[in-house]
């Protein structure tokens, strides 16, 4: 289990969740500005109905353009969260409802964005989690840099496709 001296310095983050994740974005949020994180809530402010892909795309567009260092985000499940955030160039978001997948998944695939699943995990395993995604750091070894650079490629190639350009 992750613990408070295992969290790095202090991150700029982005955190949002749906209305399925409002319950827990809160006291999320309260705990990360706790451990000394500086917070962007990106909504949503109330439990009404709002669409998951609009709160990704408000996280993820502060991830890209460098103005957070990691994303948060916080819907039922938080696979539609997850897979809404892997549409946005430049991100790579994982769904972690564990210590050891919310490492890993920085060290081995340089993941930018966590996904987690309010209806699926409590706060205190959440916490957890976001102490390890946020103390974990992408690995120098080769074969890593390596897989990620080929994901890169991967989005490059679609996007050239999708344009027509070659």
């Amino acid at each position: 289990m992750a613990t408070d001296r295992d969290t790095k310095a202090p991150r700029a983050l982005a955190v949002g969740g749906d209305h399925a994740g409002f319950p827990l974005k809160g006291p999320l949020i309260e705990f990360l500005r706790g451990q000394g994180h500086t917070v962007q809530d990106c909504g949503s402010y109330d439990p009404d109905p709002v669409d998951f892909p609009d709160i990704a795309r408000a996280v993820c567009d502060l991830v890209r353009t460098g103005r957070a260092d990691r994303g948060i985000l916080v819907c039922g499940t938080g696979v539609g969260a997850c897979i809404a955030a892997n549409k946005i160039p430049g991100i790579r978001a994982s769904l972690c409802h564990d210590v050891y997948s919310a490492h890993q998944s920085v060290e081995h695939d340089d993941v930018n964005v966590v996904a987690i699943g309010a209806q699926v995990i409590g706060a205190k395993v959440a916490e957890d989690c976001l102490r390890a995604f946020l103390a974990a750091e992408f690995s120098t070894e080769e074969q890593f840099r390596r897989r990620v650079a080929k994901l890169g490629d991967l989005e490059r190639q679609a996007a050239r496709e999708l344009t027509g350009t070659p």
